[in-house]
């Protein structure tokens, strides 16, 4: 295949991948720490309600979106033929970007955003990025 149609398709999978691997996780958190009295879809009043929930209704979508920086980036840098690091880190860009929005639109407690921004994405595409690097090595 041509490295840059691969490389190319690393990028597509890696964020595909790791965007499942974030809703079904949201998905999991909203069924074991479900929030009564509220249409999710109703993002005004999802982010009126944010200030007020507790530290349990933040373990999934944390760990949700570092999980999924993690895989995304680790399938990209699997699939890349070349430069597998900065393309692992580019995934985590992407999700940090999309992190930043989610933040941003719904603007929860100041310390899981300080957790969300600093520690979900780049450490964890670092770390996903690693592993593929060091699995492929193998």
């Amino acid at each position: 295949m041509n490295p840059i149609l691969r490389n190319l398709l690393a990028v597509i999978v890696g964020w595909l991948g790791g965007s499942i691997v974030n809703i079904s996780l949201i998905k999991i958190g909203s069924a074991v720490t479900p929030i009564e009295g509220i249409d999710s879809s109703d993002m005004e009043a999802f982010a009126d309600l944010m200030p007020t929930l507790g530290a349990e209704h933040f373990i999934f979508p944390f760990f949700a979106h570092a999980l999924g920086t993690l895989v995304g980036a680790f399938i990209a840098a699997s699939i890349a033929i070349n430069h597998k690091m900065k393309f692992a880190l580019g995934i985590g860009a992407l999700f940090l970007l999309g992190g930043i929005l989610i933040n941003y639109m719904l603007p929860g407690p100041i310390w899981f955003v300080l957790a969300d921004i600093s520690i979900a994405y780049i450490p964890m595409a670092w770390i996903g990025g690693k592993l593929a690097c060091r699995l492929s090595r193998k």
